[in-house]
């Protein structure tokens, strides 16, 4: 049994993420802001208040996770925008930044310490924040914040193998979420499933890597 630690767990491809887990028998801290009756409901340990934009009270937050050994750190909270050119919103892109990258990364650096050989930590990007797939322009927060956690994900891997932890970059595809208007083309459900066996196939060797959900390797 592993011990699971995900964050925006209280819906979405989070919340799938902790239905997914406890299935299988692991224990599972879910992380939010305000917990949805679904989490409340779904037997998962629930911890409220994390808001991980919220960089000055993310070691307080975390506090009840202390004793806590994690096996498996998922870095899933994350927030869309929409700018464009013609239209900047530095507030927006500022606050995606917040919770898309440098979020993840302190939050990362803070449970870290409570991971051991063969702990895993997987942060939950997009292909959307790819130099070579970006083909259509658009999305300056998100497709900055993103490419930005990508990057932090590869430092990551390469100063945290010395602890023997791998990280993943892990793409969960056109999810049908409330964060796209449940546009998507693919479940909540079969996302987290798709992802649960990437992570389960995170080696040292493949640590660092940027992966699609259905195992496809994603270009920067």
């Amino acid at each position: 049994m592993a011990t699971v630690v995900i964050t925006g767990a209280g819906r979405g491809i989070g919340l799938a993420l902790v239905q997914q887990f406890l299935q299988r028998g692991d224990k599972v801290f879910g992380l939010c802001r305000h917990a949805s009756d679904e989490l409340k409901q779904s037997g998962a340990e629930v911890l409220e208040g994390v808001d991980v934009a919220d960089i000055t009270g993310l070691a307080k937050a975390l506090e009840p996770l202390a004793n806590v050994q994690i096996d498996i750190l998922i870095n899933n909270a994350g927030v869309l925008g929409n700018e464009s050119f013609d239209r900047p919103d530095p507030a927006s892109v500022e606050h995606q930044f917040r919770v898309n990258a440098l979020g993840p990364l302190m939050v990362s650096q803070l449970l870290a310490t409570h991971m051991q050989k063969g702990g895993k930590i997987a942060m939950i990007t997009s292909r959307m924040g790819s130099m070579a797939d970006n083909g259509s322009g658009g999305y300056y927060g998100y497709r900055m914040s993103k490419a930005a956690l990508n990057a932090a994900g590869v430092s990551m891997a390469r100063d945290l193998a010395q602890r023997g932890i791998a990280v993943a970059l892990l793409h969960p595809g056109y999810v049908q979420t409330q964060m796209v208007n449940f546009g998507g083309d693919v479940s909540a459900e079969v996302s987290a499933s798709r992802l649960v066996q990437r992570i389960e196939a995170l080696t040292l060797d493949n640590s660092g890597q940027f992966w699609h959900a259905n195992g496809d390797a994603l270009p920067w």
